[in-house]
């Protein structure tokens, strides 16, 4: 293939791609017999985007399941407004599945509320946070759970359980072949899979999605230890070991830092699930103990005081975290986090200043999978309302943009670039970069190729063979 007039690096530019590489970049290349031409007419050819925090099988259920939470939801009417909608298109026996609800829509929920507002139909409503299942009394009389159960009978409450509600349910995973290609459309070249129960298991059901067409993306795949000695697979890499710290659930920090030692003994990085202050003292705590080995990275560092900071920045590790929270949640943050907490969170530029490698994410499902709206609210630090929380942790697009270009292993450091050897993981854009860094959640993508090949086309962009 020949990309024709790209803008590469301020300069307009042809490309040539040879088995799955850049062959050639330069100035009015030949074309050679039998070679694709695609005119990209002065547009920004960019490396494929990585999102580096993401849950590809939540966000594909997610995707058939039913909104309960803002800006979609907002008050109890509308919830059960949409539930009823949803009722009426599923078969009499189907589950009810609901992702996202927030206490600004109705309160708590519980069984009974529940109850009133579905009662026929097995029914389970997801927090936005993920911890946290809430199910009707239908729903509850299908699991029949024992007495063993995890399961808060009375409030109809799951907290952290998920792998007993999988096994309960007994369902097959959900098909990734849709928003496989919803990311492939943004631009999205590869993944970092970050859901905490991976096992060697999640490694074979990716590598075969992506053998059979389902997976378009490259993938690597955090979990839990059981993929301490795994190699990966073709085209899925194995990951760090993913601690899902949770504040009123810590582990025994000396059973934490054994688990470190052993991933690193394993030659495995660690990543550590820090949404609140305690959790993030509590991991640099096992750190420093444990050590710190190329890799290690902390996910979110969503409350980060200025010590923390500086305690990140000393040990040498990685931040990867999400701006899209503070566009989709932050009025509820500017609500209910205390002033003195609010300059702390979801930082970026306090982190790049700091000298901390600094990584950019989407959490998807947990906000909108779409990169270039997570990189527009990097810039803005804008909430839904209109509100600026955080002004000077704001990126320049250009920082923000290079926040998804820098590879999978290494997450914080410098951003890959469209040269001879690389391989051709590519974003055609359907503007110059300027023009896309002014107004980036306006971007759209034209064309995206992994190894070389279209994964993503908007329009017939083929020119003569």
């Amino acid at each position: 293939m020949l990309i024709h007039d790209a803008e590469i690096g301020g300069r307009r530019l042809d490309v040539r791609l040879f088995d799955a590489r850049i062959e050639e970049i330069g100035e009015a290349l030949a074309v050679r017999a039998d070679e694709q031409v695609i005119d990209a007419d002065g547009a920004a050819l960019l490396p494929g985007l990585h999102d580096h925090h993401i849950h590809l099988r939540a966000l594909a259920a997610a995707r058939a399941s039913v909104r309960c939470g803002p800006p979609q939801v907002r008050d109890r009417a509308a919830l059960a407004q949409a539930l009823r909608a949803a009722d009426a298109r599923l078969e009499a026996d189907a589950w009810l599945r609901g992702t996202a609800y927030h206490e600004s829509v109705a309160g708590e929920l519980d069984r009974d509320v529940l109850d009133a507002l579905l009662p026929q139909r097995p029914l389970r409503i997801q927090h936005r946070s993920g911890r946290l299942w809430v199910f009707n009394s239908a729903a509850i009389s299908r699991l029949e759970p024992d007495a063993a159960a995890p399961l808060d009978l009375r409030r109809g409450h799951l907290l952290d359980a998920d792998d007993w509600l999988r096994a309960r349910l007994r369902t097959q995973p959900p098909s990734l072949h849709a928003i496989s290609r919803e990311l492939a459309a943004y631009g999205v070249t590869g993944v970092t899979d970050t859901t905490h129960h991976n096992g060697p298991e999640a490694l074979d059901a990716f590598a075969t999605a992506q053998a059979r067409g389902e997976l378009l993306q490259r993938v690597r795949v955090m979990g839990d230890a059981r993929l301490d000695g795994e190699t990966g697979r073709v085209g899925v890499q194995c990951g760090e070991h993913k601690f899902h710290l949770h504040e009123h659930a810590l582990p025994a920090l000396d059973a934490l830092i054994d688990a470190i030692r052993r991933s690193h003994d394993h030659g495995r990085g660690c990543a550590f699930h820090c949404v609140t202050r305690t959790e993030l003292v509590f991991a640099l705590a096992a750190l420093r103990v444990a050590g710190v080995r190329a890799g290690d990275r902390i996910e979110h560092a969503a409350v980060s005081p200025p010590e923390l900071v500086a305690d990140i920045a000393e040990l040498g590790l990685t931040v990867v975290t999400q701006p899209g929270l503070v566009a989709e949640r932050g009025d509820d943050y500017l609500r209910d986090v205390e002033a003195g907490e609010q300059p702390w969170l979801y930082r970026l530029r306090g982190f790049v200043d700091a000298g901390v490698g600094l990584a950019l994410s989407t959490d998807a499902p947990f906000t909108d999978p779409n990169p270039w709206t997570a990189i527009a609210a990097a810039v803005t630090r804008r909430t839904a309302a209109g509100a600026v929380l955080g002004a000077e942790e704001a990126l320049s697009p250009a920082q923000a943009l290079a926040g998804f270009l820098t590879t999978a292993a290494r997450p914080g450091a410098g951003a890959r670039g469209v040269v001879p050897g690389a391989c051709a993981d590519l974003c055609l854009l359907d503007r110059g970069l300027a023009q896309a860094l002014t107004r980036p959640g306006e971007v759209r993508v034209r064309l995206t190729l992994v190894a070389g090949g279209v994964v993503f086309e908007h329009h017939a962009l083929t020119g003569d063979c």
